[in-house]
């Protein structure tokens, strides 16, 4: 096959750059990440600040040079997304009102381009209006810090990475509107940013600007947060959560804030869990899913809007690669490359070309479309899947 070549660049790659900049292409089984919903800080990053709803390519960013996205702010001016490339760097988009992209300024971009100064990342989380990433065991933030959210000891923004203090030997970060939780190697779950509705799980409701650790987890091997609560997993299946709970999206048959880690009611064998806006996932060994929390909009996928203070089965879900959440609606990846979606759709998030809610999952991408991974920001109204 004959190509044409312009700069050193094929026609054919520059076929398939037209395609990543045009939000009406929705074709399965291209390449490129895929995102859909508000889009008010360009958080879709499709070079518009138009709503989507439809899936429609990122610009420019492959699925397979993607290792783990994760979207944040809402759906208002500050939303954005952060993506960890195979090779090790971060890409951001969206809005930058506290610097959130880390690209050294507040101006906001509805592309991707490069964070700041890094490489050999790991994992990266995006909250409200900071992000982190794991660097050889460390963690470093950028974005807001009025609640000392980036755990540098102070409470200065910062439009590039800052190192998070006295924190070694992380495998993983998690981010939730304003606070921000590591796990370490040794199963010890550590906390900082804002603790006003108990979310540090430190027992009191005082803000921290550097990492303490939460007393008594030291077995977890997975953390989820959601806006304001976080969940972990312990190595025996079962699952602690403790923070806001007027929803019941600590599961533990209560409404009441906990401040200190209290145990997930009806839950043993759990394989993953997924911490959303103001609800709460998990996937049990089984391959069945258990959600709880709010579910003012279906976002719990049982097919009611009660909204349920212990785990609930979502009736018909299986094969779930991936799971996540935003105010009021929820998305999944399932083995076969399909996305589904339900709850809250007025900007489109649930990707079926409509602005209409479902209590039920509808199909965002149908299956072969290689999807694998979603995400969605913590209280907003966008979705992504890669």
């Amino acid at each position: 096959m004959t190509y044409a070549y312009v700069r050193g660049v094929t026609a054919a790659t520059l076929a398939l750059l037209a395609l990543a900049v045009s939000p009406a292409h929705a074709e399965p089984r291209d390449p490129w990440v895929r995102a859909w919903g508000a889009n008010a800080g360009g958080q879709l990053g499709n070079g518009t600040t138009a709503d989507q709803q439809t899936p429609a390519a990122v610009q420019g960013l492959a699925r397979a040079s993607v290792r783990e996205l994760s979207g944040g702010g809402n759906n208002t001016a500050n939303a954005f997304a952060v993506a960890l490339l195979t090779d090790g760097t971060v890409q951001s988009w969206g809005g930058n009102l506290a610097g959130q992209l880390g690209d050294g300024t507040t101006v906001s971009r509805p592309f991707p381009a490069d964070v700041a100064g890094l490489s050999g990342v790991t994992e990266i989380a995006a909250g409200y209006q900071a992000a982190y990433a794991v660097r050889g065991g460390r963690v470093l933030a950028w974005g807001d810090n009025t609640y000392g959210q980036l755990g540098d000891g102070g409470t200065t923004s910062a439009t590039r990475p800052v190192r998070v203090q006295s924190l070694d030997k992380v495998k993983d970060v998690a981010a939730g509107c304003t606070h921000a939780v590591a796990l370490r190697e040794d199963g010890t779950v550590w906390t900082w940013g804002r603790a006003n509705n108990g979310q540090l799980g430190l027992g009191d409701t005082t803000d921290r600007n550097t990492p303490q650790r939460v007393p008594g987890l030291t077995d977890a091997v997975e953390i989820a947060t959601g806006c304001h609560h976080v969940l972990a997993r312990l190595a025996d299946g079962t699952v602690r959560a403790w923070g806001y709970n007027s929803n019941g999206q600590l599961g533990n048959a209560s409404q009441e804030v906990a401040s200190s880690p209290v145990e997930v009611h009806h839950l043993d064998g759990v394989a993953r869990i997924y911490g959303c806006g103001y609800h709460s996932f998990a996937v049990l060994d089984d391959g069945s899913v258990r959600s709880w929390g709010w579910n003012g909009h279906g976002q719990l996928g049982d097919g009611s809007t009660v909204t349920r203070t212990t785990p609930v089965p979502v009736p018909g879900l299986d094969e779930v690669t991936d799971m996540a959440g935003g105010w009021g609606h929820t998305v999944a990846a399932r083995s076969d490359g399909s996305v589904l979606a339900w709850g809250e759709n007025a900007a489109g998030q649930l990707g079926d070309a409509t602005t209409t809610g479902s209590p039920t999952p509808v199909t965002a991408l149908p299956a072969g479309s290689g999807t694998t991974r979603v995400s969605t920001p913590p209280t907003g109204k966008s979705s992504y899947a890669y």
